[in-house]
């Protein structure tokens, strides 16, 4: 059968669920097992009833046959010994004879019941021996009584055992006729358990062919359409996406299938826009490398234009400011006031152009491919800054206050060296007049695995508004002449932070001075440590940082 035939013919059946298929089995089932239990109960009843009628009937009734007859036999007996003999106790198996011939007639006539044929057995027997009574044996009875027969009274005893003869024959047709029954009953009993033999075999081989059936009709029906989906489903795992899969089967197995179905369209759909996409992007990424190979060009171009530039500027600066400090030295006694101001003036726009300068080369610097980055006890680090502003701490009286431990992060030394010196350092520059500048470090451990470092002072403060402008490059929020400085720490703070992957900000809240906050990635504890790379924070000495702008 091909396979077109095959699933036409699937859709020939009943469309059920595979629930509802196995309830038409069990059903099915159900309903041969009652006709199985009904034909048996009456195939019970039958024998039970021939196996009665044979056993609580006639074996019964032939038994007090032979007992009736055998009474009458005794009578007969009793009698012509009596009459012999004269004597009273040969007349004693007459007397129990007739009390035996009664019960047993008795029992007899309620055992054969409306059976007429051994009804009328009885009867004519019963009606022979009550004759045989009255003509023979009541009358020899009495004449025994006066004492043993003879003569003529022999005579009659010869008769009665001539009518007697003719009970004889009675029970000889009785007891052919209760044979007869006997055979009978006792063939159906034998028919009836031959008939039921064979019921069970028929009821035996009824189930197998119905389980057989109902087996090819779940196979067909449940199956065969399952086998179906899971090669279908297996092959579009395979690689074969393009494989339709069929509906067929039951209801919910043909639900599940139409499910796949379209699961497996969409995995189609969402592969082809991903080939596209990996194409679009593999596009992309090939002009992301020429673009960072550009970029990389461009950057060494412009650190080398950088470090050229510097060098560059700061030798006409130099030479500028020198010769306006001796042009000063020679012709000061000459020149007036506002002359020696002129030259002051000139001389201090050098140097700021000079510090600039600088300043620009420290925040270029930051972010560099050739800085290494080690696991850093942060307490070294802060150890380092500290002593890089010890000498604003002793003019000022300015007190540090810092955690007994901090912890250790991967990071490059000198820049977080110089993170911690510009923070210290603009808490103890923008200090109050008022009172000594107290500087305060703290270190907390959000969730979202970062450090988070905060550097707090009683200086002046920073209006909120200023919050974000503080980090811009070259942005002051007073006047040189205030405060000394190009306006570059913060913004270098925040270049180092960003380097090292976290964030810094401005805590608006604090009212008390100015609160400086920043986080730190914290180190992956099943990391390994970098060996060979270990920091040496005793080599980040205060010359380090020098000229830093703060």
């Amino acid at each position: 059968m091909t396979t077109a035939r095959r699933t036409a013919s699937l859709r020939r059946l009943p469309v059920l669920t595979v629930l509802g298929w196995f309830g038409v089995v069990f059903a099915v089932l159900a309903i041969l097992v009652v006709a199985a239990a009904v034909i048996i109960a009456q195939l019970l009843a039958q024998g039970r009833t021939a196996s009665s009628d044979l056993q609580g009937g006639i074996l019964p009734a032939q038994a007090q046959a032979y007992r009736l007859q055998g009474a009458l036999l005794d009578q007969e007996t009793g009698v012509r010994g009596f009459g012999i003999t004269g004597k009273p106790d040969f007349l004693q198996p007459y007397t129990a004879g007739l009390a035996t011939e009664a019960a047993a007639a008795a029992q007899l006539r309620s055992l054969i019941g409306r059976n007429k044929q051994l009804s009328a057995d009885l009867s004519n027997l019963e009606q022979a021996a009550n004759a045989w009574r009255r003509s023979y044996a009541l009358p020899l009875i009495a004449l025994a009584r006066r004492g043993p027969l003879n003569g003529k009274d022999l005579s009659l005893l010869d008769r009665s055992k001539q009518s007697f003869d003719h009970l004889r024959t009675l029970f000889a047709v009785q007891n052919v006729h209760l044979a007869t029954a006997a055979a009978r009953d006792s063939a159906s009993v034998r028919r009836t358990r031959s008939a039921n033999n064979w019921a069970f075999i028929l009821i035996l081989a009824a189930f197998l062919l119905a389980a057989a059936a109902l087996t090819l009709v779940l196979h067909r029906a449940v199956v065969r359409p399952l086998n179906r989906l899971r090669a279908a489903s297996r092959r579009v795992v395979g690689g074969d996406f393009g494989h339709h899969i069929e509906a067929t089967g039951p209801a919910d197995l043909r639900a599940v299938a139409a499910d796949v179905e379209a699961m497996r369209s969409e995995l189609v759909t969402a592969l082809d826009d991903s080939r596209s996409a990996q194409e679009i992007a593999a596009s992309q990424a090939a002009d992301l490398d020429a673009q960072a190979a550009e970029l990389l060009r461009s950057n060494a171009e412009l650190e080398q234009f950088a470090y050229v530039a510097s060098h560059d500027l700061q030798e006409p600066l130099r030479k500028v400011a020198s010769f306006c400090q001796l042009l000063e030295k020679r012709y000061g006694d000459r020149l007036d006031d506002r002359g020696r101001q002129y030259i002051d003036f000139a001389v201090d726009g050098a140097k700021r152009l000079q510090i600039l300068i600088n300043d620009l080369l420290t925040i270029s610097r930051v972010g560099r491919a050739n800085e290494v980055r080690v696991q850093l006890p942060l307490d070294e680090v802060l150890d380092v800054a500290i002593a890089a502003v010890g000498t604003a701490v002793e003019e000022s009286g300015a007190v540090i206050e810092r955690p007994e431990h901090l912890p250790e992060v991967m990071g490059d030394a000198t820049l977080l060296a110089m993170l911690w010196q510009n923070l210290l350092g603009n808490g103890i520059k923008f200090r109050s007049p008022d009172r000594a500048p107290v500087v305060r470090v703290t270190v907390a451990e959000p969730p979202g695995g970062m450090w988070q470092f905060c550097v707090e002072d009683n200086g002046i403060g920073i209006p909120p508004e200023f919050a974000e402008k503080v980090f811009v490059i070259f942005q002051r929020l007073h006047g040189r002449d205030a405060y000394p400085g190009t306006g570059i720490g913060l913004a270098l703070c925040k270049r180092i932070v960003e380097h090292h992957g976290g964030e810094i900000s401005l805590d608006a809240a604090y009212a008390e001075g100015t609160r400086v906050c920043f986080t730190l990635p914290r180190m992956d504890p099943a990391k390994p440590d970098q060996a060979g790379e270990n920091s040496d924070i005793s080599r980040t000495s205060a010359s380090s940082t020098e000229g830093i702008p703060a």
